[in-house]
């Protein structure tokens, strides 16, 4: 489980300028897991402390004194000695927000100490507390649902994800080991990658515990939506859940939401669902250059779900609708195949100082060409389409290819892996323009393994 944050764990515990450390994501995706799971593979024992428990010890931590600190932390019951061979825990620390700014004495008192933090209505908290974030002083980890290796990993499938993270274009894939991926990329689509999900099909493989699970998942986030509104402003941030859920993918205008509420009020509950990391923006950008953050505009954009398997709960799409879909419906019908790629992007670049995902997008009079995703892997400019066909339809990445003249290019389909030279010509500002790029297709799940291969090319 995690594997990739665990090894992001390991870096940060030795390295020599340590600061603490905030892993941040939304409820449920298994935070606080990941600190127990890190402090057994350490050996050090685990001081976990619980904020929402003890929401009274805010003015504990404005002293800004650490020794102080320590000293109430250990009178808490159940709670031992925090020495420095310890991994101390702070969980929930949204509950004190005097907890936040009060980290970075931490690193400037007891820098021996490992001081870990976890918090998934952090955002909230910083907005509605005069304290400000210590920028600089502490460290982040973003993290999300359980990408498909590690789901395969986490249900015994251990010899396909090694498949994936050993795949080298020059030696191709089996097809059997093909078909086995698809099989279980399927059963991926249905589970999704929240952990108590993953592990209620890794313990009984039965269907409805797993819809069991969703539904309650779902419910949690919808009684968390007061905390964010008020009990007034439920049914407005309701819709906007269920809405965005149906429509990933899709460029955002805030009357398709609903016609009751204003343009202004929707927009506030996406911020919102944002903040709270239940929703992502994919931001449209001109991509002439990097960073592509650069040249974004905010407003216009789309939006991810935080989870495929949750995504479907909401739409109501369950296995049998997913286990009848032929190969290319899989990849083109509705936002399955979306959601998926851009949930494992937003995996690639939890660790990156721009993990923004962003889009391109150029109305013309007669038609546009958008091409799903455009990410910086290897210095590069790597458009990303999701679509099955053949290469020839893929008429908005030849257009990009045109006009900003990458090299690359990806698409993601249900077909094995396959590299070829792409050579056409395109019509841009009235003439004939050629557009010659290696264009690389691979199956949804190779997703995990794109930046070790757009390296290679």
């Amino acid at each position: 489980m995690h594997r990739d944050q665990l090894g992001f764990l390991d870096d940060w515990l030795a390295a020599p300028n340590r600061k603490p450390l905030i892993i941040r994501g939304a409820r449920q995706v298994g935070k606080s897991t990941l600190a127990r799971l890190f402090a057994e593979r350490c050996g050090r024992p685990l001081v976990e402390v619980n904020l929402e428990r003890h929401p009274d010890l805010g003015p504990a931590f404005a002293r800004n004194d650490p020794a102080y600190l320590l000293n109430i932390l250990e009178a808490l019951p159940g709670v031992g000695p925090i020495g420095p061979d310890g991994l101390l825990f702070l969980d929930e620390i949204q509950a004190v927000p005097e907890s936040i700014p009060a980290l970075r004495y931490f690193r400037e008192d007891m820098p021996e100490l490992p001081v870990l933090a976890a918090g998934s209505l952090l955002d909230f908290a910083l907005a509605n507390h005069a304290s400000p974030m210590p920028v600089g002083r502490i460290g982040y980890l973003h993290m999300g649902p359980m990408t498909f290796t590690e789901h395969l990993e986490a249900v015994g499938a251990e010899g396909l994800a090694r498949a994936i993270r050993t795949f080298e274009m020059e030696r191709g894939l089996d097809p059997a080991i093909h078909n086995r991926l698809m099989a279980a990329l399927r059963t991926y689509l249905f589970t999704g990658g929240m952990p108590e999900a993953v592990q209620a099909f890794a313990h009984s493989g039965r269907l409805r515990d797993i819809t069991e699970v969703h539904n309650s998942i779902i419910d949690t986030y919808r009684e968390d939506f007061p905390k964010y509104v008020g009990s007034q402003g439920l049914a407005g941030m309701v819709t906007v859940f269920n809405f965005a859920a149906r429509n990933v993918g899709r460029k955002v205008k805030y009357v398709h939401f609903s016609k009751e509420d204003t343009a202004a009020a929707t927009k506030a509950r996406i911020e919102l669902l944002c903040m709270a990391r239940v929703l992502a923006k994919v931001v449209r950008s001109h991509c002439n250059g990097l960073p592509l953050q650069a040249e974004a505009d905010p407003r216009a954009y789309k939006l991810l779900f935080m989870d495929v398997g949750l995504m479907n709960a909401v739409c109501g799409l369950g296995w049998t609708a997913i286990e009848r879909m032929n190969q290319t419906g899989l990849v083109n019908e509705g936002a399955m195949a979306e959601q998926f790629i851009g949930q494992h992007l937003q995996a690639l670049l939890a660790t990156s100082a721009n993990r923004e995902l962003s889009y391109w997008l150029r109305e013309g009079r007669s038609a546009n060409a958008e091409v799903d995703y455009v990410a910086a892997f290897d210095g590069r400019i790597v458009p990303i389409e999701v679509k099955a066909g053949a290469s020839g339809s893929l008429k908005s990445l030849h257009q990009f290819v045109a006009e900003k003249g990458a090299p690359v290019a990806v698409r993601f389909d249900a077909t094995p892996p396959l590299a070829q030279q792409i050579r056409t010509r395109v019509q841009r500002g009235g003439k004939q323009t050629e557009a010659a790029y290696r264009l690389i297709s691979l199956p949804l799940y190779l997703v995990e393994r794109l930046p070790a291969l757009v390296a290679n090319t």
